[in-house]
């Protein structure tokens, strides 16, 4: 099974949108570091529905934490600055799909720690769009994983 993991998400409906698919796929859902949000936030609460009970939600105070369930070289950074286009990488169970905060993306020295595993999601249209909605981009790549992993 893949791990979905947000590092310091800071916008609760995105969060709830994303618990929510993480809930419906069967797939767990990691927050990491410091909320923008308390988890009982009624935005966060009113985006999950009342789905939170089939979702598995894990929080992790650092990076760190959340790397001792992944597999050695299988935690996938998604970023607008990586050249690598994530339908390019061959998923594995266990695989964790890290996402950054909604302003700014992962920081570089989490993108510097796992600059082989930097993938983005191609955006061909507007060059002035600097990123995809992270419950948008959460669900594109869950969903190629499961695509990949299920057939689906």
């Amino acid at each position: 099974m893949i791990k979905v993991a947000l590092f310091e998400p800071e916008i609760p409906p995105n969060t709830g949108n994303i618990a929510r698919l993480c809930g419906a796929v069967g797939v767990p859902l990691h927050l990491i570091g410091r909320l923008g949000f308390r988890i009982d936030d009624k935005s966060l609460q009113r985006a999950g529905l009342d789905y939170w009970d089939a979702v598995s939600i894990h929080t992790h105070n650092t990076l760190e934490e959340y790397e001792k369930i992944v597999p050695p070289g299988r935690l996938f950074c998604f970023s607008s600055r990586a050249k690598t286009p994530f339908t390019q990488v061959r998923f594995q169970p266990g695989d964790g799909l890290l996402f950054g905060p909604e302003s700014q993306g992962l920081p570089n020295w989490i993108l510097d720690k796992y600059s082989t595993n930097q993938i983005l999601i191609p955006m061909p249209g507007s060059n002035s769009i600097r990123s995809l909605n992270l419950a948008t981009s959460v669900g594109i790549a869950v969903y190629e994983c499961l695509r990949q992993l299920h057939g689906w």
